[in-house]
């Protein structure tokens, strides 16, 4: 079995998880109501936890410990999409990228539940499950908001108009598509792609939203391989502030 192959989809998928889940914790006391102040801070836990599990599967391939290699490295060593590490902006984007986002990842853990390897099938069953409710959550407010107000409608058909080609960055290939297809591990990106296109296209509709034009589809690419936004090393350094001073240090 390729080890470095299951390591680049494994770090790809623990820094999306890691990345995103302190981008929605950062709504903690800010959400507009309530209960989605709790929401978003209780998934935003779940993804980070999630991205836990997944550095331990890279510590037992030989990687150094989980916490390490979640806060100390610098953006150009993070291999997250592009997408989960703009800013949060206002609420209509962070719940339109919640619900392009959580379509991807629950899609992704569906289809790793089946791997051939087995210590990431083990864990793909757990979090399956758990992304369920992210993805009803995401569904929930899409469709609310797309068939509100005027306002509320447009500006959801704009947070997806701006989302749509960072969104499509996700699928970024890897460097091994061919070994984890044929040993089966994970069916591919593409694979993946077809079928977020089927899972969201028809709660977009129901939102009484639109898919850009195909003409306009220009993925967001870069972020697989290092190539980041600025905000990422803003992000990195601020997530690492404390645990960089003493790395060692027994919590």
């Amino acid at each position: 079995m390729n080890v470095t192959a299951i390591k680049e989809l494994l770090y790809k998928m623990a820094d999306d998880l890691l990345i995103i889940g302190h981008r929605n914790s950062e709504w903690t006391g800010l959400g507009p109501i309530l209960e989605e102040d709790i929401a978003f801070s209780s998934m935003a836990q779940d993804k980070i936890g999630q991205a836990g599990a997944l550095f331990e599967i890279l510590h037992e391939l030989g990687e150094d410990e989980a916490d390490k290699v979640a806060f100390m490295r610098d953006a150009n060593k993070m291999h997250c999409s592009q997408f989960v590490e703009l800013p949060n902006g206002e609420y209509d984007f962070s719940i339109m990228r919640h619900f392009l986002y959580d379509h991807a990842d629950q899609l992704r853990f569906e289809m790793l539940a089946n791997s051939s390897f087995e210590p990431l099938a083990k864990v793909a069953k757990k979090i399956k499950g758990e992304l369920k409710y992210h993805v009803f959550h995401a569904n929930t407010w899409v469709v609310k908001l797309g068939n509100g107000t005027e306002e509320s409608k447009a500006r959801m058909q704009t947070a997806l108009n701006e989302s749509w080609n960072y969104a499509l960055g996700m699928f970024e290939a890897g460097d091994f598509e061919k070994e984890l297809q044929s040993e089966n591990i994970f069916d591919g990106e593409e694979a993946l792609k077809t079928r977020w296109m089927a899972n969201i296209t028809p709660f977009i509709e129901k939102a009484n939203l639109k898919i850009p034009d195909v003409k306009t589809w220009e993925p967001i690419l870069g972020g697989r391989k290092g190539y980041h936004t600025d905000y990422l090393q803003q992000l990195v350094e601020e997530m690492g502030e404390v645990f960089r001073v003493e790395p060692d240090a027994q919590w």
